[in-house]
């Protein structure tokens, strides 16, 4: 039985972009994530910007 590799997530990112779709993620600036949208800056566990309230 064989096993189906796992897709590369930039392979995914580009097929949705060029379909018009966003695929914004966190940022990263040393140890914390930064919000895309508006530069916030949060701890690596973070799902949510507390700025803004973006979330990827």
């Amino acid at each position: 039985m064989s096993k189906a590799a796992a897709p590369d997530d930039s392979l995914i990112d580009q097929f949705l972009e060029s379909r018009g779709h966003e695929t914004a993620t966190w940022d990263q600036s040393y140890n914390k994530k930064q919000c895309p949208k508006c530069g916030g800056l949060h701890d690596v566990s973070a799902t949510e910007c507390s700025v803004c309230g973006w979330s990827p």
